[in-house]
C-alpha cells in the first residue's frame, strides 16, 4: 500500500512539472516573437553594431561584397553570398558577418562568427522573402569596425508571409 502512495506521488509530481514546462514554453513561444525582433532594419543594424558607426560601401567599391540577384522570380530559395575584403589573419581577420532584411517577420536572416583559420571572409546561402524590399550585409572586424552593404530587390512571388 506504501509503495502504491510513493509510485501515485512520483507520477503527480512529473505531471506537475510536464504541465509547468508546457505552460513555460507556451508563453516563451506567444511572448517572444514580440520583443524579439527589432522594428526595423536600422535597429537591427544598429543592435549588430552595438551602436557603433557602420562604414557602408557601394556596388562598386566597398569592403563587403553582397552578391544576390536584383529581380527574384521565386523568393522561396534565394540564393546569396557575402564575402569581405581581409586577409584573415591575425592582425586583419573579420569576427562576425550578418544579413539584414527590411521586410520579413524576422529581420535577422543569417549571423556567423569567423576567425583567421576560416581561410576567406565568404559565406553562400539561400533565403527565403517576403516581399521586395533592403537587405543589408554586414561584417565586424576584429579591429570593432563594421563594414556594410545595401542591395534593393523586387521578388515576382513571395514567401514566409505571416497573415
Amino acid at each position: 500500500m506504501k509503495t502504491n502512495q510513493i509510485l501515485l506521488n512520483t507520477i503527480n509530481f512529473r505531471r506537475r512539472q510536464i504541465l509547468a514546462a508546457t505552460v513555460g514554453m507556451t508563453c516563451y513561444v506567444v511572448i517572444r516573437p514580440v520583443f524579439g525582433a527589432p522594428a526595423t532594419l536600422d535597429t537591427a543594424i544598429s543592435e549588430f553594431a552595438r551602436g557603433t558607426k557602420v562604414t557602408f560601401g557601394t556596388a562598386t567599391a566597398g569592403k563587403v561584397k553582397f552578391d544576390i540577384a536584383e529581380l527574384i522570380d521565386n523568393g522561396n530559395a534565394v540564393p546569396i553570398s557575402v564575402s569581405v575584403d581581409s586577409p584573415m589573419t591575425d592582425a586583419d581577420y573579420v569576427v562576425a558577418m550578418a544579413v539584414f532584411n527590411e521586410k520579413n517577420p524576422q529581420r535577422e536572416v543569417i549571423k556567423c562568427r569567423l576567425s583567421p583559420s576560416a581561410g576567406r571572409a565568404q559565406v553562400s546561402t539561400r533565403i527565403r522573402l517576403a516581399t521586395s524590399q533592403k537587405l543589408t550585409a554586414i561584417a565586424e572586424m576584429n579591429d570593432g569596425s563594421f563594414y556594410a552593404q545595401t542591395v534593393e530587390v523586387v521578388v515576382t512571388l513571395a514567401a514566409c508571409i505571416e497573415e
